[in-house]
């Protein structure tokens, strides 16, 4: 499991699952020839896709970026549809840690589509209950909404099963959050419309999570947009300014995505990797 100390934050990517998808979809209308200099595809046209949730150990407190796709959720149809090679181990990520889901004090959602928020949710007894049933959920006031109420396009992805069983620990808020000092979620739109980024910041240093308007490193171009976007010119827009301002303060990039890369730092010009932080892998 991969560690990585950020001033007093210590952060560990715990194992949400892994998805294989269209690397069309992926990448919208970016050519295939281009795209795929920069990420591995398979001979079906699929990515390596993990759905990784990171886990945040600060002021005693417990924080979990995203929930993973979560385990015995999907139906064979679902998996096959998606790809999913492997399902949520959350439980055990914790436990080699020494912490269990009781010990989780924040959830802290960038959306809540089913890779995201599947895990939030478990079948206890054929009944549905909270996998974190102490922590908090956070997440913007629009994308709370339009989980509850999807639209014809938003309703294959925004599940009543990841959320009835939760709405009880849900907390909202519509531009900006600030969970504990150093801890901020900024709503962006874009990917959906209530989409948001997370943003660590440590003595003057910054992590940015950008949850999936740029799930991998290989869509660092503000151009280069996912397909299943609702807004995608919102998601240019909001990545063209987080890139530049990142870029230009000598930010680290997250991913809850990237087969290949957990942080990457770039020079200003966004040319080269100054720093990274690999993802085990096990092939």
């Amino acid at each position: 499991m991969e560690q990585f100390t950020f001033h007093q934050m210590t952060l560990n990517w715990l194992q949400g699952g892994i998805t294989n998808l269209d690397g069309g979809t992926m990448f919208g209308v970016v050519p295939k020839p281009v795209w795929s200099k920069k990420y591995a595809v398979n001979e079906l046209n699929q990515i390596e896709l993990p759905t990784d949730p990171i886990l945040i150990r600060y002021e005693g407190k417990h924080f979990v970026i995203d929930s993973g796709i979560g385990k015995g959720k999907l139906t064979d149809k679902q998996k096959r549809n998606y790809g999913a090679t492997e399902e949520s181990s959350i439980k055990d990520s914790l436990a080699a840690l020494n912490l269990t889901v009781e010990d989780i004090d924040y959830m802290l959602m960038t959306h809540l589509h089913f890779d995201h928020a599947g895990g939030l949710t478990e079948w206890v007894d054929g009944e549905l209950k909270p996998v974190f049933p102490n922590a908090k959920i956070i997440v913007s006031e629009i994308e709370w909404n339009e989980m509850r109420e999807p639209n014809i396009r938003s309703k294959n992805t925004y599940w009543k099963e990841n959320w009835e069983p939760i709405q009880h620990l849900v907390t909202t808020f519509k531009d900006s959050i600030e969970v504990l000092p150093g801890i901020e979620l900024i709503h962006t739109g874009g990917h959906s419309e209530g989409h948001s980024i997370v943003k660590l910041t440590q003595n003057g240093d910054t992590i940015i999570h950008m949850g999936d308007i740029m799930p991998t490193h290989a869509h660092q171009n503000p151009l280069w947009v996912l397909a299943f976007d609702d807004y995608p010119m919102t998601s240019v827009y909001a990545k063209e300014r987080l890139m530049k301002e990142g870029l230009a303060n000598g930010y680290w990039f997250s991913f809850y995505h990237d087969a290949f890369y957990r942080l990457i730092k770039w020079d200003e010009e966004g040319r080269n990797v100054v720093g990274e932080l690999k993802r085990e892998r096990k092939d």
